[in-house]
């Protein structure tokens, strides 16, 4: 399926089996723009809806960049109208991307800058080729990280967060690696093959388990202690009366591969 822009800017997205990938195709750097937030959007929309997808792969397609961060140019009619225009539209984007109920993995191949890494950020899980720089780098146009300052804290702290932010400075994948901003780094071949790698061993999980799991961690940074831990206890009351867990429960005595349905 490719979603297309205007502009040709768009997002290409296929399936393997119960792994989605979105390929972002919007030329070398893969520049963020209205049509690619707009192809990208409906990709998620065909996602969230589809129970068989038990993990999403975003890589940066055949890009140099993974994504370079926005695309200047489109700055320029923006003032007073920006919320209406860039940043409501684009925060909505992320946000889909965030409450996908499979797993999510952002495979970053190259440069991941500005709304290039607050893209990476919105995924659940990140895996970065060595080498690679990654950053924060809008205080350097004397723009802003939105979404980025919020995800970026939550992930690292705000100690780190802040230094990113206030110096605009890129990080290579090691340090990106030390500092919690990425899972893994890919040392031998790309991203793209370390990250299809980890999504076959996750598809192959519970897949309700996995979908219950992510609700109960980001409940875990969103609602207060209580709520999040009554939460967990409506969680597992739906794994222990799921098919999902008999048969996992089979498989063991049977010492073979659990085969999960996701109900």
């Amino acid at each position: 399926m490719t979603a297309q822009g205007r502009t040709g800017a768009r997002v290409e997205l296929t399936r393997s089996g119960a792994v989605a990938e979105i390929a972002l195709q919007a030329g070398p750097l893969n520049l963020v723009t209205k049509p690619l937030l707009r192809s990208l959007n409906a990709a998620l929309a065909t996602l969230a809806g589809d129970a068989q997808v038990r993990c999403v792969i975003l890589h940066g397609g055949t890009g140099r960049a993974f994504c370079a961060g926005s695309d200047i140019k489109e700055f320029a009619h923006l003032r007073e109208n920006a919320s209406e225009e860039k940043i409501l539209f684009e925060d909505m984007v992320l946000r889909r991307l965030a409450r996908l109920p499979a797993p999510t993995i952002a495979a970053l191949d190259g440069p991941a800058l500005g709304g290039g890494l607050e893209l990476a950020l919105a995924c659940d899980l990140r895996v970065a080729r060595v080498g690679i720089a990654l950053g924060l780098t809008e205080c350097r146009l004397g723009g802003l990280a939105g979404s980025g300052a919020v995800r970026l804290a939550r992930l690292v702290g705000p100690a780190r967060a802040k230094e990113m932010l206030f110096t605009g400075e890129v990080v290579d994948a090691d340090q990106a690696l030390a500092w919690g901003v990425v899972n893994r780094i890919a040392r031998d071949g790309s991203a793209l093959d370390a990250a299809r790698a980890w999504a076959g061993v996750i598809a192959d999980r519970g897949p309700l388990s996995n979908r219950l799991g992510k609700q109960l961690v980001d409940a875990a940074l969103d609602e207060p202690l209580e709520g999040a831990l009554s939460r967990s206890t409506v969680s597992q009351q739906a794994i222990f009366d799921s098919d999902d867990l008999r048969e996992g429960m089979r498989a063991f005595f049977d010492k073979r591969t659990p085969v999960f349905r996701g109900s």
